[in-house]
């Protein structure tokens, strides 16, 4: 059989087989897209990416990837309404099972899709900031920063910030120290066991500030998602897709050291719930695309 019928044929397996799926969800109110997405071209755009996806060895995705996993990453990019042509996610391929991982943008557009929040923003803070806040019923309240120019220095930098402004102008926010931020970057595979720091010359240490603040955004967007009563379809996909990611990983890992004497594998902690409060209602690319991989592997630990 010619490639392009084998390719065919995994197109038929796949995309056509989410479309239908896609469309009974809409049929039956299950799934409601925003005016400005369409799951068709997005589909389209995303098959062009996979015909193009590789796994560590260089095996196209679409030869040793299962069909199963196909259509379930494809089903959970478009469910989150999600494109990879905008950077809001990626196709990362562990064993025989393909999976779908958003970028920070990704989580950035399902927050405000699903909240209705109006902006997301991110600060990093530097030794010698000045920041104060309340804790009330366990939340950060009227948060405020005073940063001097001259305190700017990826090499000093102490925490980073998320402000998630929401329909009603009231604000959610998450701070995280950069230790908190290290643990959450030494969750991934390219950070090694014995790692303390961001190794000279990689993203982490290049594009600190850049990194810090996703990571924040990452926790903060994924914390207030889960603060609401939505048991909708895409949250469930929101869940479920990183679930898969990391099951997918650690499966990996498994038989990458099922012959060897000791199977080290980092569990990933859960996000934590807050008190149900509210109900639902490019930045310029510092990252390449070498780097893409790193970018989602970050995202993870849950945060």
């Amino acid at each position: 059989m010619s490639k392009s019928n084998e390719l065919a044929l995994v197109k038929k397996d796949t995309v056509d087989v989410v479309a239908t799926k896609v469309k009974e969800f809409q049929e039956n109110g299950e799934l409601h897209f925003p005016a400005s997405y369409s799951p068709e071209n997005a589909m389209k755009s995303a098959w062009l990416i996979l015909q193009n996806t590789q796994d560590r060895n260089k095996k196209p995705a679409l030869e040793v990837c299962t069909k199963d996993s196909i259509a379930n990453s494809l089903l959970d990019m478009v469910v989150q309404g999600l494109s990879p042509s905008k950077k809001q996610g990626y196709f990362i391929v562990y064993g025989n099972q393909l999976t779908f991982q958003r970028s920070y943008f990704g989580t950035m557009a399902v927050t405000k899709r699903v909240t209705g929040a109006k902006a997301i923003d991110a600060a990093v803070i530097y030794d010698g900031d000045e920041v104060n806040y309340e804790m009330i019923n366990g939340r950060v309240q009227n948060l405020t920063h005073k940063q001097k120019f001259g305190n700017i220095n990826k090499e000093k930098i102490i925490g980073a910030y998320c402000t998630i402004t929401l329909p009603d102008n009231e604000y959610y926010h998450e701070i995280m120290t950069i230790e908190e931020i290290r643990q959450a970057w030494s969750k991934a595979q390219f950070w090694g066991k014995d790692q303390a720091v961001e190794k000279k010359g990689s993203t982490h240490d290049e594009f600190k500030q850049e990194m810090a603040k996703k990571t924040v955004i990452n926790r903060a967007c994924k914390k207030f998602l889960n603060s609401s009563d939505d048991s909708s379809l895409l949250m469930n996909h929101f869940n479920g897709s990183d679930d898969r990611s990391q099951e997918a990983q650690a499966q990996q890992e498994i038989r990458e050291n099922a012959n060897g004497d000791f199977i080290d594998i980092e569990v990933t902690e859960p996000v934590e719930q807050l008190p149900i409060e509210h109900k639902p209602v490019d930045e310029d690319g510092v990252i390449q695309e070498e780097k893409q991989h790193e970018e989602a592997e970050t995202g993870g630990p849950g945060f």
